[in-house]
């Protein structure tokens, strides 16, 4: 339940006119009274008698019957209170008490016998109701309003929590801002899915994943079909830009342009620049000529680079400062706005959407100290300079592979953010992770399913043997695993491993120590990624030789690289992964 709380002007007649008329889009349906400052006010909805002009002249009484110079020049206090898309439709009565809590919670009507305003509450759609009130006392004093918006909110969260409707997390204002009504209805009118302001707001994000000059940034911009006009000082420095869509225009036929600040807090120039003033001079800005790689720097390469740098940020979320962990964790956005611009059809759509809900979680008040996240934001420069991937072979294989590993990133991300009390941005991570959930669940299925046939074909002799090891290495977890349908890919990468000249059993310890298994929904799936990672075994499943078994074969060569402290499990992935 969202209110919106604002001084609207000085004319009540002009709010009520709207009010009870039928909207910029006819949207407005039965408008009436749901409740008043006395309980009896008269209501022009419902009552053919009564007239807009009536109403507003029995809440401006108190106003007029000061002196004219005592008057405030702005006298109308306007709150609309909305409920989640998801709640169930409130009654009248549900709505009358609401519209009673919220003015006396704000101070506009206080109750308990303290002189309070007169105010009248109009619901004109299902899903919410507005308040109008004028803001003199009846005794002639201005209300004690102070911060009526944030106590709008607090009061809200009692609400939702009573009725049982959905609760929104509380803000802390670092939030993007959301697009306007108007906004809304133009879009609407337009036949676009998302406002101006929501396409822009992606567009720019994508702009600046790995770039690291202002000419790379607005280069980006230009590519992508924005009009874009820069600011800049007398000098000739550049301060700020804006940017529009061409065929957003307004009233006179103009574009559109909403400043980069406008759009998020971080997409101001000074805070772009951030990004990548900490390593521009170890990584030079590339030529505007510069060419998509392919072959072994190509999009399969990237992915790899990118489960490994965001496997040691995993380390940074759960264990770093904060400063640093704000920068990894909004250089996790660039990895998302990446990953969603050059992968496949078929996990595309969730990966964007991962990428949206994450915008809001890669912002708070910990301010992000950048240049430790460089390793992110390299990775995030390869996937775009990597280009296209595709949805099968090493392409396909290491996507799922990459998603895997931001699955726990992500989810660490939300950890932290509990911890600090960050709740909407804990929120926005938890929706980011399942998104990614089912993503990983469609990039992975093809290259699983190859290594399953594999598995299915070892050898009964090597399958046996492979139990027991498993029974050796992981006894608590040997159960579960082996009756899981991903036992024949877990069969088939230890095969391709040990086959390769590593220890299996070494291998296995490893993996699992790297995070919590015990409910994990796939155990198996888990180690797979894992073992194929530590061993360096191409993502997709290559032919599988079964090991030579020779007492007398070279001793395998133990892994033991692990990207976590010495005695501290993955908490926050074994969280992630109950649910997959």
């Amino acid at each position: 339940m969202m209110p919106s709380v604002n001084e609207s002007g000085s004319r009540t007649i002009g709010l009520l006119a709207y009010l009870y008329g039928p909207g910029r889009y006819e949207e407005h349906t039965d408008p009436h009274l749901v409740a008043s400052f006395d309980g009896m006010s008269p209501d022009p909805g419902r009552d053919p008698n009564v007239t807009l002009a009536d109403l507003q002249q029995l809440l401006d009484q108190p106003v007029m019957a000061l002196d004219k110079h005592a008057r405030p020049a702005k006298h109308v206090w306007h709150t609309s209170v909305r409920a989640d898309p998801g709640d169930r439709i409130l009654s009248d009565e549900e709505w009358a008490d609401i519209a009673r809590r919220i003015v006396a919670a704000t101070g506009i009507d206080p109750g308990d016998g303290q002189p309070g305003c007169r105010w009248a509450a109009v619901r004109h759609a299902d899903d919410h109701i507005h308040i109008v009130a004028t803001l003199v006392t009846e005794d002639g004093h201005r209300p004690d309003d102070f911060r009526s918006g944030a106590r709008a909110q607090a009061e809200a969260r009692l609400i939702e929590r009573e009725l049982g409707l959905h609760e929104v997390a509380p803000g802390d204002g670092t939030a993007a801002q959301r697009p306007t009504s108007a906004e809304r209805h133009k879009a609407e009118r337009q036949g676009r899915e998302r406002t101006a302001r929501e396409e822009l707001r992606e567009t720019v994000r994508r702009a600046v994943t790995g770039a690291m000059s202002d000419e790379e940034f607005f280069g980006r911009l230009a590519a992508a079909g924005l009009l874009i006009r820069k600011r800049a000082a007398p000098s000739g420095d550049l301060l700020g830009y804006k940017v529009a869509l061409p065929d957003d225009l307004n009233k006179d036929g103009e574009p559109v342009f909403y400043p980069g600040a406008r759009l998020a807090p971080d997409l101001s120039l000074p805070r772009i620049r951030e990004r990548w003033s900490a390593d521009a001079q170890d990584n030079p800005a590339p030529q505007q000529h510069e060419t998509v790689r392919t072959g072994p720097g190509g999009p399969a390469a990237a992915r790899l680079a990118t489960a490994s740098a965001v496997w040691q940020a995993v380390l940074v979320v759960e264990h770093g400062r904060d400063a640093d962990v704000a920068a990894h964790i909004a250089a996790t956005g660039e990895i998302l706005d990446a990953l969603a611009k050059t992968s496949a059809a078929h996990t595309r759509r969730e990966l964007r959407d991962a990428a949206t809900a994450f915008e809001r979680a890669s912002r708070s008040h910990v301010r992000a100290v950048r240049g430790h996240d460089r390793a992110l934001r390299q990775a995030a420069r390869d996937l775009v300079h990597g280009g296209p991937a595709l949805g099968r072979g090493q392409d396909g294989a290491t996507t799922a592979m990459a998603i895997d590993m931001l699955f726990f990133l992500i989810t660490a991300a939300a950890h932290w953010h509990n911890r600090k009390g960050h709740a909407q941005q804990a929120e926005a991570a938890t929706r980011a992770a399942e998104h990614l959930r089912t993503a990983y669940q469609k990039a992975a299925a093809q290259p699983l399913g190859v290594l399953y046939q594999q598995g299915r074909r070892l050898s009964r002799p090597i399958l046996q043997r492979q139990t027991t090891l498993l029974h050796e290495a992981l006894p608590e977890l040997a159960g579960q695993i082996l009756a899981e349908p991903g036992w024949y890919a877990l069969a088939a990468t230890i095969a391709e491993a040990e086959a390769a000249g590593h220890d299996p059993a070494a291998l296995l310890s490893d993996a699992a120590q790297r995070r919590e298994l015990d409910t994990a929904g796939s155990v198996s799936d888990v180690l797979v990624w894992r073992i194929r990672r530590t061993a360096n075994l191409p993502a997709h499943a290559s032919n599988v030789t079964e090991p030579n078994t020779s007492k007398n074969r070279t001793a395998p060569r133990r892994t033991t690289t692990r990207p976590s402290a010495p005695g501290k499990r993955r908490n926050g992935e074994e969280q992630s992964r109950r649910t997959r």
